[in-house]
């Protein structure tokens, strides 16, 4: 079957498939104050809208909402279609706690209660 559609049609699809994209997914990149919405996640990258955006480089925060899940190393590498693609070179896994350079014993207490009078 052969079906031809206009530019505006096409324009308006790619549109609202992109919408329905962003309103799937809380996934975003973070560059410093700025953060642009995912469109497609893999284990070797992951996409953004080409309106949205730039030709990103370095190091960015993998975040799904407002909680961070990676600090990553990309590139970008190509651009398919709409969408802009970025590889990782690193990914290094968010933490919640600063590393520590000594042992913690099972059995140490986790908080200080001083006398009470």
């Amino acid at each position: 079957m052969d079906t031809h559609m206009s530019k505006e049609v096409l324009e308006g699809l790619r549109r609202a498939k992109a919408q329905s994209l962003h309103r799937k997914d809380r996934l975003r990149v973070v560059v410093g104050e700025e953060y642009y919405p995912v469109l497609r996640s893999w284990d070797g990258g992951f996409s953004l809208d080409i309106e949205d955006a730039p030709h990103l480089r370095g190091t960015v925060e993998f975040c799904d909402g407002t909680r961070e899940l990676y600090e990553c190393l990309i590139v970008c590498s190509a651009q398919e279609g709409n969408e802009m693609v970025y590889e990782y070179k690193r990914v290094t896994p968010a933490v919640d706690q600063h590393p520590v350079d000594f042992e913690i014993a099972d059995d140490a207490p986790v908080a200080y209660l001083g006398k009470s009078d």
